[in-house]
């Protein structure tokens, strides 16, 4: 590796043998002993270093970028190294992977930075992330870090991070941990250690099978895409009695067979498997094993609000009067289900970490979002892609009919989902401000915990910005077709207005 002049003989090789060949740490200018030459990492001239890291890579939730482009080994363990100074030395994490071909190095640079910074961490190998989050709470540890770039493309990676149970996202610590990273002014620090965990698997399995009851002889298709779900494939249907079919069943860190984001591109294989084998319904993971989607036994895609209303039939029917969390965007079928149930609606913004802190704050059984996340208070509260499964085979195993029987048997409204307007990142949030105050002085009805929710009697639209795309977003359902018509009218007219005032 090639340093600019004056930094020459600065550098030293990561003391861990384990370590990728390219990752240096810039000595100090005194000090010549071992502890000094491997410990005392970036304590002054810090300026090549700081070129490495774009703060572009610090999002809204996680932090994500392009392997070699953006992030790699080196970026990775100064982020390690940052997040031990926020953590504070001393402290205890789990560190899991997905099967991305570069999660590994990625995941190994991150862990020398952790330790260099007196982190002790638990290695758990190749897990989805739910797993990942199960362990930090059952190992009673203070954080935990996902090396994964979830459903992005096979070059994307990037960092999941649990701290003292909370997630690190915007507005809850992300910004300081990128302060950290970026200022690269490290204290010195008595490093940890790192120990291999190979029981984090049958842990996870073994506390899951005993919160599932399935009838038997039941059978279903999954599809894991190659991502890290495949690690559970097909054990963990197998510990609760069921019969599965799996496709794309072996890990494929390039996500060959297709796009690690199930949608309908991608289910087509998974529809005839399902149909095939007269299956009672086929489930598809996304890269990382969070998100679940679901084919009934006629192959129907079934929307995710509908299946969160099958899971809140299932869990109040054992909890009434219990809270349920959904997002600002779920159908009106969502809170329907709920109060006729007896249980009490929690509305949250959309994003996984504001539906994790609303599952802890109310105490909610269950949790969901449009996107395939759903949250179950049986398992800390986090979401878990690979769990819904399992419920919703009890949840079909106690109602005694099919699948598709359930879902017909559930209100669809007419719906159009997340329409894009193009509107800069500057401006994007002056436009949400601007409507509001237009429609509350119409005396409209309103929710604003995460953009602009109007609610009529005949249905609702929701205008917001979005968290990392310069995109203004519209989500309309209403009770029939015309009415949705009229209310889409309506509010892409208010939209274009008021973009062209900024825009």
């Amino acid at each position: 590796m090639q340093f600019p002049r004056y930094l020459e003989g600065r550098f030293m090789r990561c003391p861990y043998e384990w370590a990728p060949e390219s990752l240096y740490f810039l000595s100090p200018l005194q000090g010549t002993s071992p502890s000094h030459r491997k410990f005392n990492y970036f304590m002054e001239r810090k300026i090549y270093l700081r070129k490495m890291i774009s703060p572009n890579i610090f999002r809204a939730y996680d932090i994500r970028g392009i392997y070699g482009v953006d992030l790699d080994e080196k970026v990775a363990e100064i982020i390690g190294r940052a997040l031990a100074e926020l953590g504070g030395e001393g402290k205890n994490f789990v560190v899991g992977r997905d099967v991305r071909l570069s999660s590994e190095p990625l995941g190994r640079a991150l862990t020398c930075g952790m330790v260099s910074g007196g982190l002790s961490i638990m290695d758990i190998g190749v897990v989805t992330t739910p797993l990942l989050y199960f362990a930090t709470q059952f190992y009673g540890v203070d954080g935990g870090v996902m090396v994964s770039a979830s459903h992005n493309p096979p070059e994307w990676n990037g960092f999941k991070i649990l701290l003292g149970g909370r997630f690190i996202c915007m507005g809850m610590g992300m910004e300081d941990l990128m302060g950290i990273a970026l200022k690269a002014a490290f204290k010195e620090a008595k490093p940890g250690s790192v120990k291999v965990n190979p029981n984090a698997m049958e842990d996870y399995m073994r506390y899951i099978s005993k919160r599932v009851n399935i009838r038997e002889g039941f059978r279903l298709a999954a599809d894991p895409g190659g991502g890290s779900a495949t690690a559970l494939m097909p054990m963990v249907f197998e510990r609760v009695g069921t019969k599965a079919y799996i496709i794309y069943g072996e890990p494929d860190g390039s996500f060959s067979k297709h796009p690690p984001e199930p949608d309908e591109r991608t289910l087509k294989e998974l529809r005839r498997v399902v149909l095939d084998n007269g299956a009672e319904f086929g489930i598809s993971f996304d890269g990382d094993g969070d998100r679940a989607v679901f084919i009934d036994d006629r192959g129907r895609l079934v929307p995710s609000s509908t299946v969160l209303a099958i899971l809140i039939k299932h869990y109040l029917s054992k909890n009434r009067g219990a809270p349920v969390v959904y997002e600002v965007s779920c159908s009106m079928v969502v809170e329907e289900t709920i109060r006729a149930l007896g249980g009490k609606p929690i509305l949250s913004r959309v994003g996984h970490t504001y539906i994790y802190e609303k599952m802890i704050s109310e105490g909610a059984v269950l949790g969901g979002e449009m996107s395939g996340h759903f949250y179950f208070k049986d398992i800390y509260g986090f979401d878990d892609g690979v769990y819904a499964g399992l419920k919703v085979a009890e949840a079909i195993s106690e109602d005694g009919r099919k699948l598709s029987e359930i879902v017909d048997s559930i209100p669809k409204y007419p719906e159009m989902l997340a329409k894009n307007y193009i509107c800069p990142d500057k401006v994007k949030f002056k436009v949400i401000d601007d409507l509001g105050e237009e429609l509350k002085s119409l005396g409209f009805r309103m929710v604003t915990i995460d953009g602009i929710k109007v609610l009529t009697n005949d249905g609702w639209f929701l205008i917001r910005a979005s968290n990392t795309q310069p995109l203004i977003r519209l989500t309309v359902e209403a009770r029939d077709e015309e009415k949705l018509r009229k209310l889409t009218t309506y509010a892409e007219k208010i939209i274009l207005e008021k973009m062209r005032k900024y825009c």
